[in-house]
């Protein structure tokens, strides 16, 4: 079992590092995938296999198809403007490590309680507690997606002017 959750530990850091690292927006996301089914792999192993059905329902199968939609439509419009690599990588990575190593040591220092086993609900009650009471943040959700996909393409569709030279 240890060699199993090795594996998809290896697998999902090494996508997350894809995403990250890769220039291709487009293997950058498929990486996202990667990272993403690796973590519902991660659920199933700890026996939580609705929350791995969701992981794969919503993330990958809605909100990845979201993504990578969004990158084929605004992938004509910067195939002209591309931009040279950054000097701002090292940087950003010190900065991600630091704060890595932060939360790393923050959360090695906590004590957890060790709390009994809750009960098991039913699939039927969860159900009915997301369609009765969570319906209305899980639209309001859908919404965020919804209006962030449509800024993105905007600001895609009309990059900034630069300025005349001088």
């Amino acid at each position: 079992m240890s060699i199993a959750y090795g594996l998809l530990a290896v697998l999902t850091l090494l996508g997350a590092v894809w995403v990250v690292t890769l220039r291709n927006l487009f293997r950058a996301a498929l990486s996202l995938g990667l990272v993403l089914l690796g973590v519902a792999g991660l659920f199933i192993l700890l026996e939580a296999e609705f929350l791995a059905f969701v992981q794969i329902l919503v993330y990958v199968g809605a909100i990845l198809t979201l993504v990578v939609f969004a990158i084929m439509l605004t992938a004509k419009l910067h195939a002209s403007s591309a931009s040279p690599a950054s000097r701002q990588t090292v940087p950003a990575a010190a900065a991600a490590l630091g704060l890595f190593l932060v939360l790393v040591s923050t959360t090695n220092a906590l004590t957890w309680p060790d709390y009994p086993a809750a009960e098991a609900v039913s699939l039927a009650a969860l159900g009915q507690e997301l369609v009765k009471t969570l319906v209305l943040p899980f639209e309001v959700i859908s919404l965020v997606f919804v209006a962030a996909m449509v800024g993105a393409i905007a600001i895609a569709a009309n990059p900034p002017m630069k300025p005349p030279p001088s």
